[in-house]
């Protein structure tokens, strides 16, 4: 249920990160948003639980995951500026 739910969190912190921080570099679409914020929920996961924030089989909240996902988002606008 870990996973299914930080998928579901990572989906709600991907609209929100995508409103916190607009661009001209940022990915567009559901999909891409999706993927953002699900991948954000993840990061803030795996750093939560290296920092000893999280415990072992709990995720990030909702707050962690937009955390997660803006530093997503930052990495992928500096990534595609470096690219262009």
């Amino acid at each position: 249920m870990g996973i299914i739910w930080t998928i579901i969190i990572g989906f709600a912190a991907g609209v929100i990160a995508k409103f916190l921080s607009p661009g001209s570099n940022e990915p567009a679409g559901f999909v891409l948003t999706t993927v953002l914020g699900i991948i954000g929920a993840f990061v803030a996961t795996f750093l939560g639980q290296a920092l000893g924030w999280y415990r072992p089989g709990e995720g990030a909240g909702l707050v962690g995951a937009v955390i997660g996902a803006v530093l997503v988002l930052m990495a992928w606008s500096m990534m595609s500026r470096r690219n262009a």
